[in-house]
């Protein structure tokens, strides 16, 4: 039985089509994949399953029965729950006032709280969620904002559930736990479809895979009878290599130096504690640490977003701790922030004003104190066509690219701009296989080019092929160098926990 079957679905935006008469079948008690590259298609297919957009060709049947989804209250009223890729979570608010938001119990014309927190509660240990109705959501991690908004979808009584990239935001330990939540919501009856362009965990987590690309349906197959690679060639259209080709590091002058630096979080307490580091010319130097051991304040601390309280940095030789950010990145530094829409991007400029951020008011993009548009516009479309951003044109805001092209639009940035350093903190999260073999060619070169790259990632696989050696970060402090030639993931992954691990200081 079919809960959900989509027939010849076509939407446009303006020329663009982003689907083109895609077709859709979803068993009921299923985790079906909608697998895609960035910008495929496959958000649009959703939004329109949740009444977000209204297709303009094609048919939908819930449950055998023809549908017309006007909205998302309609959706609901469906039995469909959406989690975004985006949380849509307010942060003062506690974890049971987001889920009931909209939907409140009242008692005596008055909002009944307590019963509230008793149903979320009740819906948390029966899915197995382990969330705290009375935490504030600003004080939890994303991994639980996650778990937030899924209760939301199941208090709303949805019985398919669409999971929008949930993991891309996720530590690889959130992401078992999240796996782990969608069979249990399985085999509690409900049907999930799970947008995504990563690979491994579809094999892991998924029964059926529907791949698209570029607007069409390209195949529909149960997991049981595909391989990753077979799968990342339906995705893109082509053999992927999930090897990195290098040769060997020619590492020169020491580009970064990092000596004692003392940096604090938002809660003032130490991040960064007394750490050292050095990232030198012709070599990429990785970071590999469990998530919140200081390697965000450690990134802000370097680029000038975070005031520095001891320590020094130096670029080029030349001391820059303090200093604006703007001074910082003018001397040479390129940084690919690990929050693209909070650090990286103004969403409602376009996407050719989000290519000259940094440069706007230097020659040829300004005369005066006048913008050329033209130039912008000229450098954007080429930037577009090198680093296979999809979007309708160069014009079009931010906000409305997917998340990985809106991270490919920081990307081609800072790359173009030929750094003497290039910090790339999370630089492939939210992109596809094809995509992440296009970003780790490009760090190469840079490497290959005499710069220097340091590169912040929690895919443990992404920091062993690129780098040419390796910092573990923990508690704030630097306690190991390792090869990655010679070290295991087991080891690395005991050095990341405190313990201790076989690799050298270098």
């Amino acid at each position: 039985m079919f809960v959900v079957e989509m027939e010849g679905i076509t939407k446009r935006f303006g020329a663009f089509v982003a689907n083109d008469g895609i077709d859709l079948r979803v068993k009921r008690g299923e985790i079906h994949a909608l697998l895609g590259e960035n910008g495929a298609g496959k958000s649009t297919l959703m939004n329109i399953l949740f009444g977000l957009y209204q297709p303009d060709e094609g048919s939908i049947k819930i449950n055998g029965k023809p549908v017309t989804i006007s909205d998302p209250n309609e959706a609901v009223r469906l039995g469909i729950g959406m989690v975004h890729q985006h949380f849509m979570l307010v942060e003062p608010f506690t974890v049971t006032e987001n889920i009931i938001l909209g939907k409140e119990p009242r008692r005596l014309g008055f909002l009944d709280l307590k019963r509230a927190e008793e149903e979320v509660r009740r819906l948390s240990e029966q899915y197995g969620l382990q969330v705290d109705p009375r935490a504030k959501i600003r004080d939890i991690s994303v991994g639980m904002q996650q778990r937030v908004e899924i209760l939301k979808t199941l208090y709303r009584g949805a019985d398919i559930l669409i999971l929008d990239e949930p993991t891309a935001v996720l530590t690889p330990q959130e992401i078992d736990e999240l796996i782990e939540i969608m069979k249990r919501l399985v085999r509690e009856g409900k049907t999930i479809i799970f947008i995504t362009h990563k690979l491994k965990e579809i094999m892991r987590a998924c029964d059926t895979v529907t791949v698209i690309r570029r607007g069409k349906m390209i195949d529909s197959l149960p997991v049981s009878e595909t391989d990753e690679s077979r799968l990342a060639a339906l995705m893109v259209g082509r053999d992927v290599s999930f090897t990195v080709e290098k040769a060997p590091s020619q590492a020169e002058k020491a580009v970064l130096e990092v000596e004692g630096l003392v940096v604090k979080d938002n809660r003032g307490l130490d991040a960064v504690r007394g750490l050292d580091l050095e990232v030198r010319a012709g070599e990429i130097v990785g970071i590999a640490g469990v998530d919140g051991n200081g390697q965000s304040e450690l990134l802000e601390a370097i680029t000038g977003l975070r005031r520095v309280e001891a320590g020094v940095v130096r670029l080029n030789g030349k001391d820059v701790t303090n200093r604006k950010t703007r001074d910082i990145l003018r001397r040479g530094v390129g940084h690919i922030p690990e929050d693209r829409q909070k650090r990286g991007l103004v969403l409602d400029f376009s996407v050719g004003e989000n290519m000259a951020l940094i440069t706007y008011d230097q020659s040829p993009f300004a005369r005066g104190i006048r913008l050329r548009y033209p130039e912008i516009f000229a450098h954007a479309r080429r930037l577009i066509e090198q680093f296979d951003v999809r979007t309708p044109d160069e014009r079009t805001a931010a906000r409305a690219l997917s998340g990985g092209n809106q991270q490919k639009v920081v990307i081609a940035r800072e790359v173009d701009r030929d750094p003497d350093l290039l910090i790339a903190a999370q630089p492939t999260r939210g992109l596809d296989v094809g995509a992440i073999e296009f970003i780790h060619r490009r760090l190469i070169e840079q490497r290959d080019k005499g710069k220097a790259v340091l590169l912040i990632s929690l895919d443990l696989d992404e920091i062993m092929k690129l780098s040419d050696r390796i910092a573990i970060i923990c508690e704030g402090k630097i306690v190991g160098w390792v090869d990655p030639e010679t070290v295991t993931e087991e080891e690395l992954g005991l050095m990341m926990a405190g313990g201790k691990g076989e690799g050298a200081k270098s």
